[in-house]
């Protein structure tokens, strides 16, 4: 009888213990849930214009910085950015008052975490006068923000041995309490993984660094190489596209037209679906409902108004002239608009025609399918298209690589184009329709843009340079008011 009565008492007593350890895995289950899963919506926006800006794609995940790291690095590692002012010094978009530069989302995904959207090469900024306030406009091309910069600024934080849990504890307590639980989370966890993270990201981007390829500077990125190498996997060879960031607004202008520079994906929805993909972005429902919502808005989006007075009489002139000289390729509804023009015709540098090939399109197309995700599929051509020119004045530089400065270069003959010039600087030159590239504020604030490096050559084009210099004078006034 003594001996079932201990019995009992040792089958409630590990019965107890069970479920203490169950208790605890669930807290414990819980509490990794709620400090590394748990995912938070961000609070609604006041329009859409700042949801494109500031909206997360659903990158954080994969390949969100953790929010109070992403905020101390460029005061501990300074010396790893272009100049002083931080992040700025990389020329983000940075509307006054906002927490993030444009193209930015910060969510909580367990932690506040930060990564990019599409504004991060799509929101444009300009001033009228060194003076003046800056403008902003969201799908515009981002032709200050030095993107490549940014990723090697964050590799090379990861490198330092001051990106560690002591010293960055230290940076984060200076801006902020973190509660007790959390700091021990930062110590432990976070910042070790983030290193960890950073470092295997720095070799998918590695090809970026290869010898003799030259860098994307402001304004531009290696687009279908970051395909090539960032999506697909391919190996890699000795091509280098850099090109200018485009504007994205008016998509209606090019329903049924290709679309990237040289025509290798046929809708606008596909463009966004892989761009968004290529952010770090998470397949599934809400993603495309997302990408049907940001290509609704996109569509009827207006570019903005030339912000200077037009001769209109001069303009009026100068539309016969543009009917006559551009409409064919530019004008939606006309012949030619919108779709790809050989390169033997246009003539200009086909290094960015060159990167993108039949495999990399098949990949891309592959690794798209195998996500689950259907869409219009990318392909190979030959040559670059002619786009709609809507908003024409805010989308300087020219050419697919940004090689001509202002559209009056563009109407000279490739022998009379600026060869060396600084981009970057945000304050509008109206007389040549472009932004001031030369003197002492645009060097000091621009990068340095040499035609005569590989990818960078202003040729070709040749389309109007012909015209007599009043012709040319009343086309380019017309060409503001697009």
């Amino acid at each position: 009888m003594a001996a079932m009565k201990k019995k009992s008492k040792h089958g409630k007593w590990w019965k107890a213990l069970l479920g203490v350890i169950v208790v605890l895995g669930l807290w414990g289950g819980f509490v990794g849930w709620y400090k590394f899963f748990r995912e938070e919506p961000q609070p609604p926006f006041e329009s859409e214009a700042k949801r494109f800006m500031y909206g997360s794609l659903g990158a954080e995940n994969d390949r969100g910085l953790p929010y109070w790291i992403w905020l101390v690095l460029p005061r501990m590692f300074p010396e790893y950015l272009p100049g002083p002012g931080g992040y700025k010094s990389l020329g983000m978009v940075w509307e006054p008052g906002e927490e993030l530069p444009a193209g930015f989302s910060k969510k909580t995904i367990g932690f506040p975490r930060v990564a990019n959207n599409c504004a991060a090469c799509h929101t444009a900024s300009v001033r009228t006068a060194e003076n003046a306030p800056t403008q902003f406009y969201p799908a515009g091309p981002a032709h200050t923000s030095n993107v490549q910069a940014y990723f090697r600024f964050l590799f090379a934080t990861a490198h330092d041995p001051r990106f560690n849990a002591d010293d960055i504890m230290r940076e984060i307590s200076l801006v902020y309490r973190l509660p007790w639980f959390d700091r021990q989370l930062y110590r432990y966890i976070i910042i070790p993984f983030t290193k960890k993270a950073l470092l295997k990201q720095e070799k998918q981007f590695a090809w970026m660094n290869r010898p003799g390829i030259p860098d994307w500077g402001v304004g531009r990125d290696d687009p279908m190489n970051l395909t090539k190498y960032f999506m697909t996997e391919l190996p890699y060879d000795n091509s280098t596209g850099n090109a200018d960031f485009p504007s994205v607004w008016n998509l209606q202008a090019r329903a049924g037209q290709s679309m990237n520079w040289d025509g290798a994906t046929p809708a606008a929805r596909s463009v966004i679906i892989d761009s968004a993909l290529g952010l770090g972005a998470r397949p599934g429902e809400p993603f495309l409902q997302r990408m049907k919502e940001l290509e609704a808005w996109l569509s009827t989006l207006a570019p903005p108004a030339y912000p200077y007075p037009v001769n209109k009489q001069l303009a009026a002139t100068g539309k016969h002239f543009y009917a006559q000289y551009c409409a064919e390729c530019h004008e939606p509804g006309q012949a030619r608009a919108g779709k790809v023009i050989a390169i033997e015709e246009i003539g200009t540098d086909r290094e960015r025609l060159d990167t993108w090939t039949q495999a990399g399109a098949d990949a891309a197309n592959a690794k798209v399918k195998s996500m689950g995700i259907d869409r219009i599929p990318m392909v190979k051509t030959n040559g670059y298209v002619g786009e709609p020119l809507d908003g024409l004045w805010l989308r300087a530089p020219y050419l697919h690589n940004g090689s001509v400065p202002n559209l009056h270069d563009l109407l000279e003959s490739p022998a009379k184009r600026t060869k060396i010039f600084y981009r970057g600087y945000d304050v509008y030159d109206p007389k040549n329709v472009g932004f001031i590239t030369q003197g002492e504020s645009a060097q000091r604030e621009g990068w340095r843009f040499d035609t005569a490096v590989r990818g960078n050559g202003n040729q070709g084009h040749l389309y109007g340079t012909d015209l007599s210099a009043f012709k040319k004078a009343a086309l380019l006034e017309y060409l503001k008011t697009l």
